[in-house]
């Protein structure tokens, strides 16, 4: 790949530079009453203390007619290491989202609790009621190492759990260290004199881009590992955690009609024993740090420098910076990327039940108090919930004499649907999208309840309804609800235009291709509809949709590499 010298479009790297360590003009622009906005210079800091400045897209034409300002508001996104949280900080969240946020909470694909519809007055108080619940919004958002994500099953053994410990145990070593972050929120005063302020991993101007790290425990790949920066497959043995594949590179943002922006999938470089991690993780990035694109931002993520320098290059930085080679990859298997559904006996001989909410969006509607619900669950709940990358919530380890008790208020709350859904909306996720992201094109999450009827009524047509299908939408091609790992996905390219993509892997290991491009909803359910059936009639047994388009030679060339890649 060419060396890519574009003149830079963005100051990003020069308002990291001069912010003073994440401070920049936050104070005085959150104290300044005459708008309900900051700069766009704080937007880009703000970032990294865990919230985007928005506006309602929907008011943004008769708002403007009115000679008034975009109705301006705050997303606020929670850094929760492998997503757990205590009854008590459920809630926190619920209490903070019914009094400054849309009363609203919404699972993210990163196993985290994102607040909308926040105010610029409100900010500060949402954020310190935050911290309260013990709970941390510092680098959710921002050019550093994101929310660290862990595979939701609590249970399978004491192997598992120690995994889970080691996403915590990342997440809290690979926190910035700047103390902007208590000085602005929580009140906390300024060090005077002594050391300069430094940031011993990130520097001045931390990272070129995001940067996201994912724990995996086969069978299972419900973090879609290999969509991460820095993917780590954790390798149990005899019922013992003996260290993690690591798997570099993986990234799902690209730009419609850019051929050098791309999705891809990590690569596997070697094997690390869990004393080596903390460590192995800080060189990883180290070398992003020092050698990712600052001057275009479209192609500053970690794959990005990993192709225009070679994989052997990188592993050889990787190696130097760790003091030690990595030895090879270990055998490993991935049997899904979903989530399991139903009630489940851990090793403990306690419960966890995974429940299914459509995006990721807890709300009360007339049909489903969900927010509620959940509530009444949380005020008798003896163990903890567990958010997933797949947008769904575990209510675990519950005691078996406390299962019936949870079942009443699951029921009573219609949390229930996820026992009569279609495979297809089981394995479903969606963006936010309209009308509160910036970059979105098309609708996603308002959509989804509209569309999977639609592809429902298809699969029932062709005697389909129980097939387990990976369903991605998203409203832009950066790639939030990983479309490109979608069996059948659709990338928003305008108001009800969408890409077509078909043919990933039920494993999370094989992107999918482009089929159709910039097609509307008729066009989209005429494809399927003649693809489906072919599926229905000409299937080999236990077939997936995705292998069953690559067997049948039904997909398009592929135009970058589709399957894991293992270093030699």
């Amino acid at each position: 790949m060419s060396v890519i010298t574009s003149k830079p479009t963005e100051s990003v790297e020069e308002i990291k530079a001069r912010s003073h360590f994440l401070r920049g003009t936050l104070v005085e622009g959150l104290a300044d009453e005459t708008t309900g906005s900051i700069s766009e210079d704080d937007n880009k800091i703000l970032k990294f203390h865990g919230s985007y400045q928005q506006d309602d897209r929907d008011l943004r034409e008769p708002r403007r007619q009115q000679k008034l300002e975009p109705a301006w508001q705050f997303m606020i996104r929670a850094r929760i290491a492998g997503g757990v949280v205590s009854p008590q900080q459920w809630l926190a969240f619920d209490e903070i989202a019914t009094t400054w946020a849309n009363h609203s909470l919404r699972i993210t694909t990163r196993q985290t609790f994102q607040l909308h519809g926040v105010i610029k007055r409100h900010l500060k108080k949402t954020m310190a009621a935050i911290n309260q619940a013990l709970i941390s919004t510092v680098a959710a958002c921002g050019d550093v190492n994101r929310n660290v994500v862990s595979s939701a099953n609590p249970v399978e053994s004491s192997a598992h759990r120690l995994a889970l410990e080691w996403a915590s145990r990342l997440s809290e070593h690979l926190k910035p260290k700047t103390r902007a972050y208590h000085e602005i929120w929580l009140d906390g005063e300024p060090v005077v004199g002594g050391e300069p302020e430094q940031e011993p991993l990130y520097g001045p101007t931390y990272l070129p881009r995001k940067f996201k790290i994912g724990i995996a425990i086969p069978p299972t790949n419900d973090v879609d590992v290999f969509a991460q920066d820095l993917g780590l497959i954790a390798i149990i043995e005899e019922g013992r955690l003996q260290g993690f594949n690591v798997a570099v590179g993986g990234g799902m943002g690209t730009t419609h009609g850019d051929a050098s922006t791309y999705p891809r999938l990590a690569s596997i470089i070697g094997f690390v024993r869990p004393d080596q991690l903390l460590r192995l993780a800080e060189a990883v990035i180290e070398v992003q740090r020092d050698f990712g694109n600052r001057q275009v931002r479209k192609h500053a993520r970690l794959k990005y420098t990993i192709d225009h320098r070679g994989l052997e290059w990188f592993v050889h930085e990787v190696e130097q910076r760790l003091g030690a080679a990595l030895t090879a990859s270990r055998p490993w298997h991935f049997e899904h990327n979903g989530d399991r559904f139903g009630w489940l006996q851990g090793d403990d001989g306690r419960w966890h039940l995974t429940l299914r909410t459509e995006a990721g969006r807890i709300a009360d509607t007339e049909a489903r108090p969900w927010l509620t619900g959940l509530r009444e669950i949380a005020r008798i709940h003896q163990g903890d919930f567990r958010m997933t990358c797949n947008q769904n919530l575990i209510i675990a380890n519950v005691p078996a004499d406390q299962r019936a008790s949870i079942d009443r208020l699951v029921e009573q709350f219609g949390l229930t649907g996820y026992a009569r859904q279609s495979g297809l909306r089981r394995n479903s996720v969606a963006c936010v999208a309209l009308p509160t992201c910036a970059l979105a094109m098309a609708e996603s999450e308002r959509y989804l309840p509209l569309l999977l009827p639609r592809l429902e009524a298809l699969l029932d047509k062709h005697g389909l309804t129980d097939a387990p299908i990976v369903f991605r939408l998203s409203g832009c091609p950066n790639g939030c609800s990983r479309p490109y790992l979608g069996e059948i996905a659709l990338v928003g390219r305008g108001p009800g235009r969408y890409d077509l993509r078909l043919g990933a892997d039920f494993q999370g290991l094989r992107l999918n291709r482009l089929f159709r491009e910039n097609i509307a909803e008729p066009d989209i359910l005429a494809e399927l509809d003649v693809l489906l059936a072919r599926y229905a009639r000409e299937r080999h047994e236990a077939e997936y949709f995705g292998d069953f388009l690559l067997r049948q030679e039904l997909l398009p060339e592929a135009v970058h590499v589709l399957n894991v890649v293992e270093y030699a």
